[in-house]
């Protein structure tokens, strides 16, 4: 599974010119699904974005975490292109992004998992869908994640 987290001062996800879903300060994240992924992918990840400290204290330095921001959100968004493979060619391959079959199970259970462990709804785009995502990245900043490359130390 791989994500791609941007500490956001505002995003929303609109279809077909209609607003879906907000949030202002907090997190939008994009997530991408393949077959090898497992609930242990889904809960490593969900307990990284929770606790990860990317939101500035009161001496601007990156030391907070989002369940520590007040009326903070998350937006969470499904993007099989994130599992795009460009080894071959100039046209990237998807081969390894799941199926829908496979993947709105995982993608739901990952919204699950992580509004438990936030505490507070998740909102979300829809799985599948033409979605026009709208971003104000705050800082920036923009860290990318994939559960079957844990940094060891």
């Amino acid at each position: 599974m791989r994500l791609v987290i941007q500490r956001a001062r505002g995003a929303s996800v609109s279809i077909g010119g209609t607003l879906k879903s907000s949030i202002g300060k907090g997190l939008m994240i994009l997530v991408g699904i393949c077959d090898e992924d497992t609930d242990e992918d889904i809960d490593y990840l969900c307990r990284k974005v929770v606790q990860m400290r990317i939101f500035d204290d009161a001496d601007g330095v990156m030391n907070i975490p989002i369940t520590e921001v007040p009326d903070s959100g998350i937006l969470v968004v499904s993007q099989f292109t994130l599992m795009a493979s460009t080894k071959k060619g100039n046209r990237p391959s998807y081969i390894h992004a799941s199926k829908p079959d496979f993947a709105v199970p995982m993608y739901e259970k990952f919204v699950a998992t992580l509004q438990t462990l936030f505490g507070k709804e998740i909102k979300t785009g829809v799985f599948g869908a033409d979605m026009q995502v709208s971003l104000v990245n705050d800082g920036p900043v923009t860290i990318m994640m994939d559960s079957h490359q844990r940094e060891q130390f």
